[in-house]
């Protein structure tokens, strides 16, 4: 099955010649490339979203395989559409559709079709490939068109297309096409997509929709972002960066009515073995009531320590219980046993469900023996947490902590959890942390 080029010639130039020499003053090929699990581009007429879409797609160390969603504009087709087979031609030359990875997302996948007709006229897939094509000729891509969904659907798709990729096994870049604003003001366009941008950063798929349904953001991006961030969630994702953002205004010196280009890309980012532990531990425990026996210590899981067990829900905290010092025979023990309390025993939350375990991230804090401070001036609640201490009662606090900046809200916090009234003298012992995620 063959794909023609349906926007050479309008979208970007149809001469081989002129497409080349446009593309390479968009792009730096003497920039450092890093490995990314995917990256958000728009896909606009290059003269106005090329320079972001080259920027951005200049940060990636390439891969073999690209996996492209685009939202669909002509309403043609399924309206969640993947090509398992064919071949897209560009003025560069064809690009195969990774035939195998793509039935394998099919298969997992109860939205996405087989479909070519979605394709056939949608531009906002084959606006990437001629970028791609020039830093990597022998490219191939599994193109995917999706109408406007909710999060559920984008989730699913997300998930079949992680599935898809780690049991492929290889080296594969997920690309969320999509514009950011429509047709406002330079001011207005910026203030809405800024929104939608931090958005994306969070790797935050909820609060997206929120703020794109809120603000009435009209980003054609929205679906394919939401899907890639779902996607790469669950591939690993430690981080996104803003690469580049400007608008059709700073091509054309019109702000009274632009469209946003926002390119970014999101980061991976190997998952610590402590991590790693809790988290095999609150799925063992909830799904199957059974508390997992680690094989092989690492170094870091054989000393003995405190250790506190965070788990957070879409960047929401869910659970966090810990030990102030250690209560098991290693760091391994401690995380088993308070990642189960975390996840079950949290009296501020109610037990995690089955159904939760998909949205849920964990961080693992291991303590240093607490030192007894005679002076607040040697405390720093961005370095140290803290105890404080008065009798029997105690309360503690991690560092580092969102909204936590003075050392008078740490103790505040500390005497608040453990009952101590504010004017109790108390004993004050800080420690620090070492942050597993």
């Amino acid at each position: 099955m063959i794909r023609n080029p349906v926007v050479a010639g309008q979208f970007y130039p149809a001469p081989a010649s002129q497409l080349r020499v446009m593309i390479e003053g968009m792009v730096d090929e003497k920039g450092e490339k890093e490995e990314v699990i995917g990256l958000v581009s728009p896909h606009a007429g290059y003269p106005y979203s090329g320079p972001v879409a080259g920027a951005t797609i200049s940060r990636v160390r390439f891969k073999d395989t690209f996996i492209i969603m685009g939202p669909s504009h002509t309403g043609m087709g399924k309206p969640f559409s993947i090509m398992t087979e064919g071949t897209w031609i560009t003025p560069l030359g064809d690009v195969e559709i990774d035939s195998e990875l793509s039935k394998q997302i099919l298969a997992g996948s109860k939205y996405l079709e087989d479909d070519y007709l979605a394709h056939l006229h949608e531009h906002s897939v084959e606006v990437q490939l001629p970028f791609l094509q020039y830093f990597k000729p022998d490219i191939r891509i599994v193109p995917i068109v999706l109408a406007y969904a909710d999060i559920d659907v984008c989730r699913e798709i997300g998930r079949a297309i992680a599935g898809a990729v780690k049991d492929a096994g290889k080296g594969v870049v997920l690309i969320a096409s999509g514009d950011m604003t429509h047709y406002e003001p330079q001011e207005s366009a910026r203030r809405k997509d800024t929104q939608g941008i931090e958005a994306i950063l969070a790797l935050n798929e909820d609060e997206l929709f929120k703020r794109a349904r809120e603000l009435d953001i009209s980003m054609c991006a929205l679906v394919p972002a939401a899907t890639l961030i779902s996607a790469a969630k669950e591939l690993g994702a430690a981080g996104a960066e803003l690469v580049r953002y400007q608008t059709s205004g700073d091509t054309t010196g019109d702000y009274s009515s632009v469209v946003g280009y926002a390119g970014i890309i999101i980061k991976g980012g190997e998952m610590s073995p402590l991590t790693r532990l809790a988290k095999e531990t609150v799925e063992n425990y909830i799904r199957h009531g059974k508390t997992p026996t680690p094989e092989k210590l690492t170094p870091e899981m054989g000393e003995k320590a405190g250790v506190f067990v965070s788990i957070h829900k879409q960047g929401q905290l869910r659970g966090c219980i810990g030990t102030f010092e250690p209560a098991e025979r290693n760091v391994a023990e401690e995380i088993i046993a308070n990642a189960i309390s975390s996840a079950t025993g949290d009296p501020r939350f109610p037990s995690v469900t089955p159904e939760e375990l998909e949205y849920l991230s964990y961080s693992v804090d291991v303590l240093t023996t607490p030192e007894l401070v005679d002076s607040r001036d040697r405390l720093d609640p961005r370095k140290y947490g803290i105890i404080v201490e008065a009798g029997w009662r105690r309360g503690l606090l991690l560092p580092d902590l969102g909204g936590v900046d003075t050392v008078d809200q740490q103790i505040a916090i500390c005497q608040q959890k453990a009952g101590i009234a504010p004017d109790e003298s108390v004993k004050l012992y800080r420690f620090e942390v070492k942050r597993y995620k």
